[in-house]
């Protein structure tokens, strides 16, 4: 929307991959000027490849999550009056697309706002967008650690995250903001996490040991690759039991 500013994830990791880049094609373009150009090769084709996952991070920071997130949201089929729990929601771009289709719930949106996660990572930007999107009337956003969330048991209908809990350090702290997130859900709600590589299906085993139900990772194409196939997103879901 007109107004609402999302920024980029990882923003010194898209600095470091622009400057090597930058490196290989400056290095190349020397060597192929003062030496033998065929000794460039290498050096101009290194830093083609990495400015071509560059790209394909770009498209899923700025434009892919989005779109994936859209279809995420759209195949909960939502009646509209859920409580949901936004995981390391940042600027907000998951939080308010939910958000958006909660018109008689409330969407809460809990994170550290670290700079390094996400540029221009704050608070006020989060509630900023949210006027923006036209949702602030059903927005709601704290600080918190996701291994220790400041909400009762049972508190939500729906858990969401994208791209957070893996940048956790360590398995073991990782496996609690699994069973937080799972705490905190009402019998029967969902919990939805989009996270990289082999992320889900480490989180996946802790939820069958919790004992989850409907408890499934799948793919998310293309759209949320982050530099290249072997670094895809993939979408966990899963189901806390409507009864003990």
């Amino acid at each position: 929307m007109p107004g609402a500013r999302y920024g980029i994830d990882s923003p010194y990791g898209f600095g470091f991959m622009g400057l090597v880049v930058l490196g290989f094609w400056v290095t190349g373009l020397v060597m192929a000027v003062t030496a033998d150009p065929a000794a460039a090769l290498p050096a101009l084709v290194s830093g083609t490849l990495l400015a071509g996952c560059l790209a394909l991070s770009l498209h899923a920071t700025l434009r892919g999550k989005f779109l994936v997130w859209r279809d995420v949201l759209d195949e909960l089929d939502l009646r509209g009056d859920e409580r949901l729990l936004d995981l390391g929601c940042g600027r907000g771009a998951v939080l308010l697309a939910a958000a958006r289709r909660l018109p008689r719930g409330r969407a809460v949106g809990v994170d550290l706002w670290r700079g390094r996660d996400q540029s221009g990572n704050t608070p006020a930007a989060t509630l900023r967008n949210a006027r923006a999107e036209g949702v602030a009337d059903r927005v709601h956003v704290q600080g918190g650690d996701l291994r220790r969330l400041p909400y009762a048991e049972a508190s939500f209908d729906l858990v969401v995250s994208s791209l957070t809990v893996h940048t956790i350090f360590g398995a073991d702290a990782r496996a609690r903001a699994i069973a937080e997130a799972y705490r905190v859900l009402r019998p029967g709600g969902r919990l939805v996490i989009a996270d990289l590589a082999r992320s889900p299906r480490e989180y996946a085993a802790v939820l069958a040991r919790l004992g989850a139900q409907d408890v499934r990772v799948r793919g998310l194409g293309w759209r949320a690759w982050w530099g290249s196939p072997w670094v895809p997103t993939r979408l966990l879901t899963a189901r806390k039991p409507a009864t003990p």
